[in-house]
């Protein structure tokens, strides 16, 4: 082979392995990663104290500023259901499943624990009556088993899940970015609450979020760094930007993959967005990615996206290869027209927290299991997991 064969076939293989999923992998690698002569600048009375005031401050506002009302949210779904969160194609990540036998199995249910209540809450629109301009808000907790358990991916997950209804006009990229908009002016203005109220959180070496955000298409990173892998183009490009909006996840770009695999049955990453951007561009969804500065990494925040019509379910189903999905009662709900149309995401509660508060690890502010070999490795760096 070729030496250009071969480095071809090492970019390639970066690239899928990019692509597998979050997480570092590798406990060496993350003790090379993590903050030396960390100090937490608030302790941990003074940090559970933050938490639930910021927490309100955010919980408050992104209902005002998107006109959300809060309603409970299920921990477990039935299985034939369809609602419950894949998180990605490929299979790679799948939920806990349990048989609950009721009745000594007469009228038994199987059940999951969700991953996201992503799908449950388009269903949730209709059941709350929700009209145009509308939407809801949730104080979600999941469980994802699958993830790698570093400094800022956790088996438990908690997220301020929303969605919106919209109309068929409003499925466009400045409908999008209106409402990412309104969503940082909250992020941004829950640090400008929490700073008066534990002063020690402003320190020069933790500037403070812009005021702005920055939109790319995941197509725009790839031109600026078309030698990078994902994380890597992310990395970099936050570097530039410190806070950026990527929109188009999901979609093969023109190196042949995606910028990260997308469940093919929430986010439309097929729709073709030429007409709005004047590029070959596809997708109506994003993440927003902030540079943390105590970790010194990409850290994101939240990820959403105008959600899938009959039509392009059925063509994001069949690129995924799973058109069997299409016989379950949520994705039928769909493709009948009985569920409205709509716009929604998931902002990661301990991600924020951990970002705002000046943590190194999402374990300072949410309480969940942890290796014993990161615990051992963060105490070693005066940074202590809530037990």
């Amino acid at each position: 082979m070729t030496t250009l064969a071969l480095d071809r076939d090492k970019k390639n293989k970066d690239k899928k392995a990019d692509l597998a999923g979050p997480g570092i992998g590798d406990y060496k690698e993350l003790e090379k990663i993590l903050p030396r002569d960390y100090r937490s600048v608030l302790t941990p009375k003074e940090t559970q104290l933050a938490i639930f005031q910021v927490k309100r401050y955010i919980a408050d506002n992104l209902c005002k500023e998107l006109n959300l009302m809060m309603v409970e949210v299920p921990l477990i779904v039935d299985v034939e259901s369809g609602v419950n969160d894949m998180l990605d194609r490929d299979g790679s990540r799948t939920p806990i499943q349990f048989h609950i036998s009721n009745d000594r199995n007469l009228h038994p249910v199987d059940a999951q624990v969700v991953q996201a209540a992503t799908k449950w809450k388009r269903v949730a629109l209709k059941q709350f009556d929700c009209k145009v301009g509308e939407g809801i808000c949730t104080d979600m907790r999941a469980v994802r088993k699958d993830y790698f358990l570093d400094h800022d991916h956790s088996a438990y997950v908690d997220q301020w899940d929303w969605e919106r209804v919209i109309t068929a006009e409003q499925r466009n990229l400045e409908i999008l970015k209106m409402v990412v908009g309104r969503i940082w002016k909250v992020i941004v203005g829950a640090e400008k609450f929490a700073q008066p109220l534990f002063p020690l959180l402003k320190d020069s070496r933790f500037p403070n979020l812009p005021e702005e955000l920055t939109f790319l298409h995941a197509e725009e990173i790839l031109d600026m760094y078309p030698e990078l892998p994902r994380k890597q183009r992310e990395t970099a490009v936050l570097q530039k930007y410190p806070a950026v909006f990527i929109v188009g996840i999901g979609w093969p770009l023109k190196d042949g993959y995606p910028h990260e695999m997308r469940a093919a049955d929430y986010d439309d990453w097929i729709t073709d967005t030429h007409e709005q951007t004047g590029k070959d561009t596809h997708g109506l969804n994003g993440d927003i990615l902030v540079w943390n500065s105590v970790t010194k990494r990409r850290h994101e925040l939240t990820s959403m996206g105008i959600r899938v019509t009959a039509e392009t379910l059925k063509q994001q189903l069949t690129m995924a290869k799973q058109l069997d999905f299409m016989r379950l009662p949520y994705h039928q709900a769909i493709l009948n027209n009985q569920i409205p149309l709509s716009i929604g995401g998931g902002i990661g509660q301990s991600r924020t927290l951990m970002l705002l508060l000046r943590k190194a690890h999402l374990g300072e502010v949410s309480v969940t299991v942890w290796p014993k070999v990161l615990k051992e490795m963060c105490a070693e760096k005066n940074i202590f997991v809530l037990e």
